[in-house]
């Protein structure tokens, strides 16, 4: 193994192991090689399908189905993130973040278990829930609000919590859910991919596994899809890889190496949306045209409380709901700043009704705000114009 494979995956260069740097020297630092003479500080995608392998199979690659050096690199960075200063962690990164929630759930599940999952997450959940129970599984579903799921843990094998919640917002108690859910003989896993890591680590609140589509605030151009798994436990690391190369669900290299390279503004992107949602929040709650609003920043929001101990940052998304589907639609019409889009977590603000796709348990006017990176000002000005006209208009 090279020098450069040796690193430990929660350090950066320069830091000392057990210690962690701040946010923003994290992700420009991350899952960087140790440098060498004219060689980049960011080594480019490598392109393989196989490498020179004579003799016996040994070494860190030997078919591009199992490895590359490219993943190589953003897992140790993801790694870095998830969990700074601890060496430990093992990152698995997927061809999309749905690739990443199925090899957890896939992985750990066989007939005759019992998992335990939200109501009110990611809206294409409920697939998994067909698929888990045609391979015998029984699946237990409680909304995130009010630590609801663990009602139905006893038994359980697996809990997964999605915290905040995707897209009503609603936020869980991690640590106390992780304490009470081991107690009972489960595992935990966390869908991270609104809070991101700089948001709240869930495998420091005690998860088993940490889940994200990197599709969304990690890599935060809207331009790759990606996911990752994250855990401390070295056997469940290797049954969530064993799954990805029996189903192949891997990650192309360019795929990897633009999500690394996006990493190095991740602290930068954040703190400007997670700064500016709570901004427009604010503006919002005072707005006579929207009901329903949620952030969990507010002081005022259901969830601040608990999301106040556990979140570093409140996210980039902002939820609220206005009169009805033709409401929504004409306010959307008239955004000029905003893309309506079904993503989150980008520089370019982005919105939509999400009612639009059936399957969340939302209001036909309810609307996803995405912030981007746009100016502050703008961006807010943008909105009150467009819930202006949409008033208007009737």
């Amino acid at each position: 193994m090279s020098p450069q494979e040796q690193r430990h995956p929660g350090t950066v260069p320069g830091s000392t192991p057990g210690t962690a740097p701040g946010d923003g020297t994290l992700a420009v630092r991350a899952g960087l090689p140790d440098p060498v003479k004219h060689e980049p500080t960011l080594p480019g995608p490598v392109f393989a399908a196989h490498f020179h392998l004579p003799g016996d199979p040994t070494g860190p690659y030997t078919y591009g189905r199992d490895e590359n050096p490219t993943w190589t690199h953003l897992e140790r960075a993801l790694g870095t993130l998830e969990a700074p200063g601890e060496s430990g962690v093992e990152t698995v990164v997927f061809a999309s973040g749905m690739a990443a929630v199925s090899a957890v759930l896939l992985s750990q599940l066989s007939a005759g278990d019992a998992v335990v999952l939200p109501t009110d997450g990611y809206q294409a959940l409920p697939l998994l829930h067909e698929q888990l129970r045609a391979y015998g599984v029984e699946v237990r579903t409680a909304p995130t609000g009010g630590d609801a799921q663990l009602a139905v843990i006893d038994g359980a094998k697996l809990l997964w919590i999605e915290t905040p919640s995707n897209p009503g917002l609603d936020v869980c108690d991690i640590r106390r859910t992780v304490a009470e859910a081991h107690a009972a003989g489960a595992l935990v896993a966390v869908d991270n991919t609104l809070a991101t890591p700089l948001g709240q680590r869930p495998l420091e609140l005690g998860a088993d596994f940490s889940v994200a589509s990197d599709t969304k605030g990690m890599t935060g151009h809207g331009d790759v899809l990606l996911g990752h798994v994250a855990c401390r436990d070295p056997r469940r690391a290797a049954e969530v890889r064993r799954w990805r190369k029996i189903v192949g669900a891997i990650p192309g290299p360019m795929e990897a190496w633009l999500a690394h390279r996006s990493l190095a503004t991740l602290q930068l992107r954040i703190d400007r949306q997670c700064a500016t949602a709570l901004e427009l929040a604010r503006v919002l709650a005072g707005h006579p045209d929207v009901t329903g609003l949620r952030h969990p920043g507010l002081p005022d929001d259901p969830s601040h409380a608990v999301a106040a101990r556990q979140m570093r940052r409140f996210g980039s998304v902002v939820s609220f709901e206005l009169a009805d589907r033709a409401r929504a639609e004409r306010f959307l019409e008239e955004l000029r700043l905003v893309d309506d889009a079904t993503s989150f977590g980008g520089v370019r603000s982005s919105a939509e009704r999400r009612g639009r796709w059936g399957g969340d348990a939302v209001a036909e006017g309810f609307i996803r705000f995405s912030v981007g990176a746009e100016d502050p000002e703008d961006l807010i000005a943008d909105v009150l114009r467009a819930l202006d006209a949409a008033r208007k208009a009737g």
